[in-house]
């Protein structure tokens, strides 16, 4: 089993529904979904329907893993003030080939490409523009492991 860092690039978004009608732009941000792991955006404020974030994040990833699927889910949303914040759409992105041509390459990247929005009656609105590198670590620690302490048979 490899075992390695899945990064995540969020460049921007373009063409997003716009939710809210009387309070002006849209402050969207972006909740990233990994196999359990979740990231939270900034918020670009005041950005409206084309935000702009250039951020970073990354995810503990394995191959291979529980099951076949390797899938990203980047949720966008609206902040708001004084009321829930609204959902403007989601994205979810398999990274399969990512991450297996990382594990057995060392290394993968995939440059940031757009991908289809798709609101909640699963029509698309806008794009989002993300890029994903997964690059393998090595396995060092020989023996059992015991909450983030290695056991070593030595």
């Amino acid at each position: 089993m490899v075992h390695g860092i899945l990064e995540v690039v969020l460049v921007d978004a373009k063409g997003l529904k716009s939710t809210d009608f009387l309070a002006g732009k849209v402050d969207p941000y972006v909740v990233i979904q990994y196999r359990g792991q979740e990231r939270k955006s900034s918020v670009a404020r005041e950005q409206g329907s084309n935000p702009s974030w250039n951020e970073t994040f990354t995810f503990r990833a394995q191959y291979p893993g529980a099951d076949t699927q390797h899938k990203i889910t980047l949720r966008i949303m609206d902040k708001d003030t004084f009321t829930a914040d609204d959902f403007l759409g989601e994205s979810i992105i398999n990274v399969t080939d990512v991450i297996t041509l990382g594990a057995e390459k060392g290394k993968m990247v995939l440059p940031p490409q757009k991908h289809s929005v798709v609101l909640a009656d699963r029509t698309y609105f806008g794009e989002i523009r993300v890029g994903f590198t997964f690059t393998a670590k090595e396995d060092t620690a020989r023996g059992e492991s015991f909450g983030g302490w290695s056991h070593s048979s030595r």
